[in-house]
């Protein structure tokens, strides 16, 4: 009877060690488990965190993308001086000038006053140089129409074109030989004389700026308009031809006239001449002569920036 009851015991406790080691196994289970899913879930979270850190650092380079493309207007590399708020389309102002000549309003009419300050004749080596030195003073370009045979007058002429480039100033084309003669026999355009000219001087500009430079600027000794009713079929002819190659033809609506009279004008003259010739023109293309002989122009030059600007003309280069 007793043997039985002790057996009886041994097999309870038994029993209860196996449920309490069942217990601490589950118990384990359960702990281990618990834990491993904690360290999943903070890996997870880690990588959520990650990624958002990702998306918010592609979005502030987009937004920073998107900032620079509204900035330049494009998503290229930034502007050069070619393409700048200062630089107006040399067809537009081919365009505008034909129009107002005829009496037409022009298209491009806005009420935004513009002055191109313009030069023809040079390099040379007594004025271009205080020409130059006035517009750098004053922070204001300008457009020189250079002629072929004194660009290739001396290495001095040839780096006076370099700093025009150089500081910011347009470069137009004035023929090569600047010659009458040669250029319009018995007061009619020779197209193909000209067209030739306007090439040689467009090598000779290539020589000194570079294979790659290139001009859409061109006038005309004693500008187009000169012809227009003494040769209306050569101006047409010309026309045609200069636009085949994308060149554009400017005259002026404004000059000081420092060409116009044989007896030498002051600076003075030249200024109030150039004020009564702007008169009240919204675009405003003014003629000047940068060549030898021309130390007056040089001297009037502030004095018509300054009238300018007093009222109210952003001042442009033509490219």
């Amino acid at each position: 009877m007793k043997f039985d009851r002790r057996n009886n015991n041994k097999m309870k406790n038994i029993k209860r060690a196996r449920t309490t080691i069942l217990f601490i196994i589950v118990a384990i289970f359960v702990i281990v488990g618990s834990a491993l899913a904690a360290q999943k879930f903070s890996a997870s979270r880690q990588a959520v965190q990650a990624l958002d850190e990702v998306k918010d650092d592609k979005n502030q380079k987009l937004d920073s993308s998107s900032t620079q493309e509204d900035k330049n207007g494009s998503t290229e590399t930034a502007p050069t001086k070619e393409s700048n708020s200062g630089v107006e389309d040399v067809a537009f102002v081919e365009k505008y000038l034909n129009q107002q000549m005829k009496g037409q309003k022009p298209d491009g009419a806005d009420g935004k006053k513009v002055a191109y300050l313009t030069f023809d004749d040079g390099p040379s080596e007594t004025v271009t140089p205080q020409i130059l030195d006035i517009l750098k003073a004053e922070n204001v370009h300008a457009t020189f129409f250079l002629v072929g045979k004194e660009i290739d007058a001396s290495e001095t002429n040839k780096n006076l074109v370099k700093r025009e480039y150089a500081e910011g100033n347009a470069i137009g084309n004035h023929t090569y030989t600047h010659d009458y003669n040669y250029l319009y026999p018995k007061n009619k355009i020779n197209v193909n004389t000209c067209m030739s000219d306007f090439e040689k001087t467009n090598q000779s500009l290539k020589n000194v700026l570079g294979q790659d430079f290139s001009t859409r600027a061109v006038r005309f000794p004693g500008g187009q308009m000169t012809w227009e009713k003494s040769d209306p079929q050569g101006t047409v002819a010309i026309d045609k031809a200069l636009h085949d190659k994308d060149y554009h033809q400017i005259d002026w609506n404004a000059l000081s006239g420092d060409a116009e009279s044989k007896a030498k004008r002051t600076a003075e003259q030249l200024t109030q001449e150039a004020i009564k010739t702007i008169g009240k023109r919204e675009k405003v293309i003014i003629l000047m002569h940068d060549t030898y002989g021309k130390e007056e122009t040089a001297k009037a030059l502030p004095g018509i920036i300054k009238y300018l600007k007093d009222q109210g003309y952003e001042f442009k280069i033509l490219k």
